[in-house]
């Protein structure tokens, strides 16, 4: 088929959606014509196997969606709205045209969802696994877009949806692997032993092997398919609320913290009761003994959107729908605090997740 054949099989039922998208797939390069008094934001994720998926629980098609969806919530997070895309992949021998298509279904699907068009690419041979690489476009008027550097002493600290329900779905879903991969262990060994009987039964358990998820269904929904939240930026824009900052939970609600800290100079007191968490997130965290609140601090890859707006509006943000105050800017002399539940405080620290570790 080769590279062009390819991009073809893949793209030729794309239709573009956003009139700033001029010419798509098909050209040396994309033309785009960005609304007029807007500006342009641009981002860019690069996923590779191994690293940040493990294509022995992820589905392809699941992987293509989530692929577009952190891209899109970067945008977001600078209250701004995605346009186009262009996706990049490394495919290596193992994978087949019907594999390449499942993951550009759930890429598709995620546009369709969000109103966003593919517009390019490229494609090329790995030696290592697969690699995706999207780059995402959108545009905000100049007045509306936040960053990270804008939070001031007694803003209100704000996070959308729940914490730490992604992080637990990748614990559930690495237990899995590791009762299944136990299982394959002591059929090699069996098979060392020349037990032909043993060896049978073993592969009978190892082809019934069935993961036990029931229960923690939502866990796996949001480390398999996260969404970017623009219905929250929606709902801000309704309530004629601007953050003065704003990211999205990508590392962990901790590292943002202190990124929103950082540039702003700013301090916080964030309140560990405030922290928002599903009910799976507690029980599974207590299945597994690990600290609820930790995970909900460090898990990453909940794609929530944390923001701050000043003190007076603290009745309209209380009005939004999955919308929760935990916490305020302070001097940032007074430090980066989490205070616990029995009123004990401890320094805030970045320990989520380090693409370079």
């Amino acid at each position: 088929m080769g590279e062009f054949g390819l991009i073809r099989r893949l793209t030729e039922e794309l239709k573009i959606e956003n009139p700033t998208t001029m010419k798509g797939v098909g050209d040396d390069c994309a033309v785009l014509s960005p609304t007029e008094g807007t500006q342009t934001l641009v981002t860019t994720d690069l996923l590779m196997e191994g690293v940040h998926f493990d294509l022995m629980y992820v589905p392809l098609k699941h992987l293509g969606y989530k692929a577009v969806m952190v891209n899109l919530s970067d945008i977001y997070a600078m209250n701004g709205t995605p346009r186009q895309i262009t996706v990049s992949l490394a495919i290596s021998k193992k994978f087949t045209v019907e594999d390449i298509e499942q993951l550009y279904d759930g890429m598709k699907l995620a546009c369709e969802k969000h109103h966003v068009d593919i517009v390019g690419g490229d494609t090329t041979s790995s030696l290592t696994g697969l690699a995706i690489s999207i780059t995402a476009v959108g545009e905000a008027l100049p007045q509306d877009i936040v960053y990270r550097n804008g939070a001031k002493e007694t803003d209100l600290i704000c996070v959308s949806g729940n914490l730490g329900a992604s992080y637990m779905g990748l614990q559930l879903l690495e237990r899995e692997k590791a009762v299944y991969l136990s299982q394959v262990d002591k059929s090699d060994k069996n098979t060392a032993n020349n037990s032909s009987t043993r060896q049978l039964v073993n592969s009978s358990t190892i082809n019934d092997f069935q993961p036990d998820f029931s229960g923690y269904e939502y866990l796996l929904e949001r480390q398999l398919k996260p969404e970017a939240r623009r219905d929250i930026i929606e709902a801000l824009a309704k309530a004629n609320i601007r953050p003065t900052s704003m990211m999205d939970i990508s590392d962990g609600l901790s590292s943002e913290l202190m990124h929103i800290c950082s540039q702003s100079k700013v301090g916080c007191r964030v309140y560990e009761d405030r922290i928002p968490l599903d009910y799976q997130t507690a029980a599974m965290a207590e299945e597994m003994n690990m600290n609820v609140t930790t995970c909900a601090l460090n898990g990453g890859e909940d794609y929530e959107l944390l923001f701050t707006v000043p003190l007076s509006q603290n009745d309209a943000v209380n009005e939004l729908e999955d919308v929760k105050v935990i916490g305020y800017i302070t001097k940032e002399s007074l430090g980066k605090v989490l205070i616990c539940r029995d009123g004990s405080e401890f320094e805030l620290k970045a320990q989520g997740w380090n693409p370079l570790q």
